[in-house]
């Protein structure tokens, strides 16, 4: 198992943002995007990372961004350290198989929600109120049903604390008519045609998020998409309607936070090593279902 990266130094490499988990360098006309093997729950980032995460997650946004290319344009410029810019060479060994080189997006201020299941957040309002974002839902649906078809509920997009669920015609306030078709449009196709091909590979992608930006005027893909951190993953052969499902996520380092009656504010306990390596073990099996691939 290799070491846990968990803070990114490279000397002389402007910074232009700190995430919980993807520390991003201005490189002048493009944004390198380095991930992190930090991991964060209920907000808090753990003191201990998961080994590998940071590669996992990139890798796993990688094979997704060139699966849906022919649908919606994307952010990535390079991700071969060995074709970096000169200034990044002496950090190819940090920057190897966790980083790309991304387009310097204009940032479209909303979270493209996408949900196929009733899960999470989306469960609980539609137990208030029997709607998601404004969309009236049909009645008697249980958790984790699946949805009559996928639907668009954005939420906004907080620099600080819970993003917030708007309705879309909250969307086309913010951000035009034509900009807000456009990103529905595209969140529910690549949505559909990564859930299909996740099928196949035995994982339900319940839900998940995407951003998008401008690019000299065009609407491309931006961020990470379609990863553990951004995605509910299901095995499909353990999916049972009336109930939260196992994921291929966080959910071990959740459960043991709760088991642990943590109070939810700082500092964030210490992982146990057994935690680490089922967490670790189960972004490894989304990745090697997901792609076919064996090894990072």
């Amino acid at each position: 198992m290799s070491d846990v990266l968990l803070e990114i130094d490279l000397p002389g490499i402007k910074p232009f943002k700190k995430g919980k988990v993807r520390n991003v360098f201005d490189l002048d006309d493009s944004l390198l995007i380095v991930a992190s093997d930090r991991i964060s729950a209920f907000d808090y980032i753990m003191p201990n990372g998961i080994p590998d995460k940071g590669a996992i997650l990139t890798q796993i946004s990688l094979f997704w961004f060139d699966f849906t290319k022919q649908i919606v344009r994307n952010h990535i410029i390079e991700s071969n350290v060995d074709n970096y810019p000169p200034q990044l060479q002496p950090f190819k060994k940090q920057l190897n198989k966790r980083s790309v080189i991304g387009k310097k997006a204009r940032l479209i201020p909303v979270e493209c929600v996408v949900r196929g299941y009733l899960s999470g957040s989306g469960w609980k309002e539609y137990q208030k109120n029997q709607s998601i974002c404004g969309l009236k839902l049909p009645a008697g649906l249980k958790e984790s049903a699946k949805l009559p078809e996928a639907i668009f509920t954005p939420t906004t997009k907080a620099e600080t604390g819970h993003d917030q669920n708007i309705t879309f015609a909250e969307v086309i306030d913010l951000v035009g008519k034509s900009t807000a078709d456009f990103i529905k449009d595209k969140t529910l196709a690549v949505y559909q045609a990564c859930a299909d091909f996740a099928d196949k590979r035995g994982i339900i992608l319940a839900d998940t998020k995407f951003e998008f930006g401008f690019d000299d005027g065009e609407i491309i893909l931006i961020d990470e998409i379609l990863t553990p951190d951004s995605s509910r993953f299901w095995p499909k052969d353990l999916y049972k309607i009336g109930q939260a499902q196992p994921s291929y996520d966080k959910q071990f380092v959740r459960d043991y936070l709760e088991s642990i009656n943590w109070d939810k504010e700082p500092p964030a306990p210490v992982l146990p090593p057994e935690v680490v390596a089922k967490t670790r073990e189960k972004y490894l099996e989304a990745f090697t279902r997901l792609t076919g691939r064996q090894a990072l």
